[in-house]
C-alpha cells in the first residue's frame, strides 16, 4: 500500500519543526513513504531557504495551497483540512501536525486500514459539554452515533460520543462516499456547514476536531482507532513524566520543543536530522541553489 505523509510548513515555527518531523519519518519509515510539506501560498515567500534545502535533502516536496478566503473568519487550524483536499498520487495519505516526532521503527500497515480513517481519540474535551453534539449532528441532519469511546486522557467516567484528534490521521485517497465525494471533500463540506451554524459555540479553534467524526461517517468510512503508542501526547498533566516503560511508543506529539527536551527526546530529533539532512539545526545548513 502506497502512502504519503504530509504536514504544514509555515513560518516562523512550524517550518522548523516540520524539518525534524520529516527527518524522523525518513528514519522510522524509510524511503517508501512519500513526504509532502504544504505552505499557505500567501506565505510561501516567507519560508526560510534553509528549510527548503533541508526538505529537498529529505526528498520531501514543498507545495502550496490557497488559504485566504476559504474560512470566514480566518481559521489557521483549518489549514490541515485545506491541505487534505490537495491531490496526491498514493493509495493512502496521512496528515501529521508539525510538532510530532517519530521515535521508533514503524511500518505503513500499522497506521492504515482499508475503508477507514485511522486515528486516535482526542486527549480531552473540556471545552464543551457532551450536549453540544446534539447541535453539531443536528446541523448536518445526522443522528447521534451509537458508538462511545474513552478519550485518551480519560481515566474514569462513562465512555463518550466519539471525538478524535486531528493531529495524526490516515485515510484512503481513492474511496468515494455515497455522494461520490472523497473523504477530504466531505470533511470540508461538514466543516463549512458547522461553521455557518451560528448557534454552535467554540468553533475556533475546535472546528477541525468537532467535524472529523461526522465527516468519517458521512463519507461512508469507519474510524479505526490506533493504539496510543502510535500517537502519544506529551505535556498536559503528564508533563515531566518519563515515557511509560511498559509501552513501545512510536510517535510523540510534543507541542513545544521544550516539552520534547524535558522528555529526553530532543537529542534524538537532532540526530535524525543530522543523519538524513546533514545538520543538527536548520541554521547550520547552507542553501542549495537548485532547491530554492
Amino acid at each position: 500500500m502506497s502512502l504519503t505523509l504530509f504536514f504544514i510548513v509555515e513560518p516562523p515555527v512550524y517550518q522548523m519543526l516540520a524539518c525534524y518531523l520529516a527527518a524522523s519519518i525518513r528514519e522510522q519509515f524509510g524511503s517508501e513513504v512519500a513526504l509532502v510539506g504544504y505552505c499557505p501560498e500567501h506565505r510561501r515567500d516567507e519560508v526560510d531557504p534553509k528549510v527548503v534545502t533541508v526538505l529537498h535533502r529529505l526528498d520531501c516536496g514543498l507545495r502550496t495551497f490557497r488559504a485566504e478566503g476559504r474560512f470566514d473568519p480566518a481559521y489557521p487550524h483549518g489549514n490541515k483540512i485545506l491541505a487534505t483536499l490537495e491531490p496526491r498520487d498514493t493509495e493512502f495519505s496521512g496528515f501529521m501536525d508539525s510538532d510530532i516526532l517519530c521515535i521508533r521503527p514503524n511500518r505503513i500497515e500499522n497506521i492504515i486500514r482499508d475503508g477507514a480513517v485511522s486515528l486516535t481519540p482526542a486527549a480531552s474535551m473540556n471545552w464543551a459539554p457532551q450536549s453540544i453534539w446534539d447541535d453539531i449532528y443536528g446541523a448536518c441532519g445526522m443522528e447521534l452515533p451509537e458508538e462511545r469511546i474513552m478519550l485518551a486522557r480519560q481515566k474514569r467516567g462513562k465512555p463518550r460520543i466519539p471525538y478524535y484528534s486531528s493531529g495524526f490521521f490516515t485515510f484512503p485517497e481513492k474511496h468515494r462516499g455515497p455522494d461520490g465525494k472523497t473523504f477530504s471533500e466531505t470533511w470540508m463540506d461538514v466543516a463549512q456547514t458547522i461553521d455557518a451554524a451560528d448557534h454552535i459555540p467554540k468553533k475556533r479553534p475546535y472546528l477541525d476536531q468537532m467535524t472529523l467524526p461526522l465527516a468519517i461517517r458521512k463519507a461512508g468510512l469507519v474510524a479505526h482507532i490506533m493504539p496510543d503508542e502510535q500517537h502519544f501526547i506529551l505535556g498536559g498533566k503528564m508533563r515531566g513524566e518519563a515515557l511509560p516503560e511498559d509501552s513501545e511508543i512510536f510517535t510523540v506529539h510534543y507541542r513545544r520543543w521544550l516539552i520534547l527536551k524535558e522528555a529526553g527526546l530532543s537529542r534524538q530529533g537532532k540526530s535524525m536530522l543530522q543523519k538524513h539532512a546533514g545538520v543538527r539545526r536548520i541554521a547550520q545548513v547552507g542553501t542549495d541553489v537548485d532547491a530554492v
